[in-house]
């Protein structure tokens, strides 16, 4: 650097990630060890977003004191380019180190080598006189060798000069170097000759290649502060438990290293973590794309198909291009546009075909290496999309379950001493999901052990509002046949086998085939290897209480009746209770003994599911008259 009271044009190029894995637990543990090549120079249509060395976990870990090291030859750039520069810089709060008090000789001094290993990134705008400057080569010298000892970022931008002169010393920039090289020592040429071929090796911005020298200061501009963003120390990465193993499966479905385009689904239940596994995958590989894209879950909002596809696209592009708010009249152009590009797209939450069709419907519409990553809830979705690398999320482990609550509760991966037990119930309360997990962590947040112990019947009882919100969208999506399978499901049939549940309900009008197969695709039920019907705790409390729902004030008007209490008043109660389905009392919640009419179950026409445990509290002093003929099930534990 030249001139002490200009400051410098930074080119930027961002992250090479060269294997997923390495690149994950680089940013882990800190470590950095692998260089890729990559191309000599870049124009406006491939610029790459590869990094000069594989730095990112450097920049994360290192204690940086300046944000961009600059070098350049300001004879060059002086005027016009420099000062444009620097005013968008200036406009997006970046700021560079400036030498104004540092004495300058032929030797660059240890002050200034000192800024260049402290700097986050280390810039060289390569110009025609640059290689006239003893004190910009020595500088280079220096700026590749932190390079390749702490894999500091080095940007470039070939300002009207060709790259491959600059590697070759050819050409009008090679005739400035030879004069350059004229009395000096032989090894000051090759360390000269070495670095400037290293440098014309890294990926960089080509003036010449640029129609529009603004656009390029605008998009340099760009470029830098995102890169000083990805810089930026993460606060919430170590807090993410379980996360490094979900990486470690999921790179393999990835293949990162292939130069195929590759559609790959990351599915589970919801609250299970997908989006942050999907946010957590987009931050770590993004950088190795020329455009990526984070669409968020989009709702379906019109009434026609074409305006819903167009939205859809609008939104990709908009994102992947860099163009806010773009307008497109017809379906073509997000393959138009993207088909030549290596595109990272994150599409979160997709819940239907068409939004795959809109905005990810073939391959073919994205360019080599690109990646194509779906978070659902509905396998149904990727499998009619003829996605084959599916990635599913399972529960945690249970000591990472503990550590997800512990994190949430008390700020730290254990609990609090003498709160062992309690945390061990919630996390059971919570069937280890996630968003479970951490919402009633942050409920129990600051609460002393007597505040937790009184806190727990209600969460034994009732479901949280936060959670009841996002496990809900999986239930309204259902159609109503299997909105009902559902609430038999969550209300009667959990751990039931399937195929009695099926034998019940084979002369409803519900196709019970269909139903759990929609059920099981969608995350909301599993069926284990001994066709057991299993659904989470959370899940089968929410059905509970939309059945509860139905009449507040009369429980003798719901479908489903399991809280005991409810039940005794409906039993004691010989009036019609047409609406009641399915009974399941448990006789141990009932503090005094229950005495039954002969005629108690008389107006319960539609009763299909009978099931009454523990019965040393139940009286029947004249017996049954009947049962409803409709009954399809009866499981009635020592009949009195």
């Amino acid at each position: 650097m030249d001139s002490p009271s200009l400051y410098p044009a930074i080119g930027f190029l961002t992250l090479l990630v060269t294997s997923f894995l390495m690149a994950y637990r680089r940013y882990k543990l800190h470590q950095n060890k692998d260089i890729r090549a990559v191309p000599s120079s870049l124009s406006p249509s491939s610029l790459s977003s590869s990094l000069s060395h594989s730095s990112l976990p450097s920049l994360v870990s290192r204690n940086w004191r300046h944000q961009v090291f600059p070098s350049f030859r300001g004879e060059d750039v002086r005027r016009g380019f420099l000062s444009h520069i620097q005013k968008e810089f200036e406009r997006k709060g970046i700021t560079l180190f400036i030498d104004n008090d540092i004495d300058r000789s032929k030797s660059i001094g240890p002050e200034l080598i000192e800024a260049i290993r402290r700097s986050k990134i280390s810039v060289v705008l390569i110009s025609k006189n640059y290689a006239s400057s003893t004190w910009c080569l020595n500088e280079l010298v220096e700026i590749i060798k932190c390079r390749k000892e702490l894999d500091q970022i080095v940007m470039i931008v070939f300002y009207e000069v060709d790259p491959s002169d600059v590697k070759k010393q050819s050409g009008e920039f090679g005739n400035v170097f030879e004069k350059t090289c004229v009395g000096k020592t032989v090894e000051d040429v090759a360390r000269w000759g070495e670095a400037l071929e290293e440098v014309a090796k890294i990926a960089g911005y080509d003036s010449r290649s640029w129609t529009n020298e603004a656009d390029m200061i605008e998009k340099v501009a760009k470029d830098v502060s995102n890169m000083l963003n990805v810089a930026a120390p993460s606060s919430g990465l170590d807090e993410l438990v379980g996360i490094e193993s979900h990486i470690t499966e999921i790179s393999s479905v990835l293949s990162l290293a292939s130069d195929e385009v590759r559609m790959v689904g990351i599915w589970g239940p919801a609250g299970i973590g997908k989006t942050t596994i999907a946010r957590t995958l987009f931050s770590i590989i993004s950088h190795d794309f020329t455009h990526t894209a984070f669409v968020e879950s989009t709702k379906r909002g019109y009434n026609d198909d074409t305006a819903f596809k167009l939205h859809l696209q609008e939104q990709l592009l908009s994102q992947t291009l860099d163009h806010k708010d773009m307008k497109i009249d017809h379906l073509g152009v997000a393959e138009a546009r993207l088909k030549d590009k290596k595109v990272l797209v994150v599409l979160d939450d997709v819940e239907e075909a068409m939004q795959l069709q809109a905005m990810a419907c073939k391959t073919q519409w994205f360019g080599c290496g690109s990646r194509i990553i779906i978070t659902t809830k509905d396998i149904k979705v990727l499998k009619a999309h003829g996605i084959n690398h599916v990635y599913h999320v399972g529960y945690p482990r249970w000591s990472e379950a503990l550590e997800i609550l512990c994190l949430s509760a008390f700020g730290q991966k254990s609990p609090y001493a003498g709160f062992e037990e309690l945390t061990m119930e919630v996390v059971s309360l919570a069937g280890k999901l996630p968003l479970g997990l951490s919402v009633f962590g942050s409920y129990m947040r600051g609460m002393s052990k007597d505040e937790w112990t009184h806190a727990l019947p209600r969460l034994r009882t009732s479901l949280d509002g936060n959670i009841e919100k996002v496990l809900r969208l999986s239930y309204d999506a259902l159609c109503d046949k299997d909105k009902t399978l559902f609430l038999h499901i969550a209300c009667f049939f959990k751990h039931e086998k399937a195929k009695d549940m099926l034998e019940c309900l084979e002369e409803s009008d519900l196709d019970v085939k269909h139903g759990l197969q929609v059920l099981t695709e969608r995350s909301l039920l599993s069926i284990n290897r001994v066709d057991y019907l299993l659904m989470h705790s959370l899940l089968q409390q929410m059905g509970k209480e939309i059945i509860g729902k139905e009449d507040i004030n009369e429980p003798k008007r719901r479908r489903f009746l399991m809280d005991a209490h409810d039940i005794c008043d409906v039993l004691s109660d010989t009036t019609v209770s047409g609406a009641v389905l399915g009974i399941d009392l448990d006789i141990n919640a009932v503090k005094e003994e229950l005495s039954l009419d002969e005629r108690a179950f008389e107006g319960m026409s539609r009763l299909q599911f009978l099931r009454v445990y523990n019965d040393n509290k139940l009286i029947l002093p004249r017996g049954l008259n009947n049962l409803p003929r409709k009954l399809r099930l009866l499981h009635w534990y020592s009949f009195p």
